[in-house]
C-alpha cells in the first residue's frame, strides 16, 4: 500500500483521469438523452453502431463490462422502445442475436447531434490537435487493457 509521501504510479494517475473524464462525459450525455433513455441504453446503441449488429447478449455484456442480468434488463428496455430487435442466432438457434432498428439508429444520431454543442465547446477550449493526437494512444491503451482482460 502506498504511503502518503509516495506519489501513485503514472498508470494509476492516467486511469484516474480517464475515469473522471468518463464521469463528466456520462453526465453530459445524460443531459442530452430523451426522458425514457439512460446512459446504458445509449451505450448499447453506440456499441451496435460501432461494432455491428448480430452479436449475442453475452458477447455484448462482456464487451460493455456489465453483468448479464443488468444487461438483459437494458436490452428489454431497448426492445420495448423498438430500438433493438432480437433474432434467433443462426449458428445455434438456442441463443439470440441483437440488431439495432432504424428507429434505434435515428435516436442514436439525434443524441450525438444533441451533444454537438458540448463537443464544439470542448474542442474550442482544448489545444489544436489535442483530440487527433490523443485518439491513437487511447485506442492502443484500450486494446492493451482488453488483451489483459482476455488473459
Amino acid at each position: 500500500m502506498p504511503t502518503p509521501d509516495v506519489p501513485p504510479p503514472p498508470v494509476f494517475e492516467v486511469l484516474t483521469e480517464v475515469g473522471i473524464i468518463n464521469q463528466l462525459a456520462t453526465a453530459a450525455l445524460e443531459a442530452c438523452l430523451p426522458d425514457d433513455l439512460i446512459a446504458p441504453h445509449f451505450a448499447v446503441l453506440n456499441h451496435l453502431i460501432r461494432i455491428g449488429d448480430g452479436q449475442t447478449p453475452i458477447e455484448m455484456a462482456r464487451a460493455l463490462q456489465v453483468p448479464k442480468t443488468s444487461f438483459s434488463n437494458t436490452l428489454a428496455g431497448l426492445e420495448k422502445r423498438g430500438l433493438v430487435e432480437a433474432h434467433p442466432n443462426p449458428k445455434d438457434r438456442r441463443s439470440k442475436t441483437i440488431w439495432i432498428t432504424t428507429q434505434g439508429r435515428r435516436i442514436r444520431e439525434e443524441i450525438v447531434s444533441a451533444l454537438g454543442p458540448v463537443f464544439r465547446d470542448l474542442a474550442q477550449r482544448a489545444a489544436p490537435g489535442t483530440f487527433h493526437s490523443l485518439l491513437p494512444q487511447l485506442r492502443e491503451l484500450r486494446g492493451k487493457m482488453d488483451a489483459l482482460r482476455e488473459e
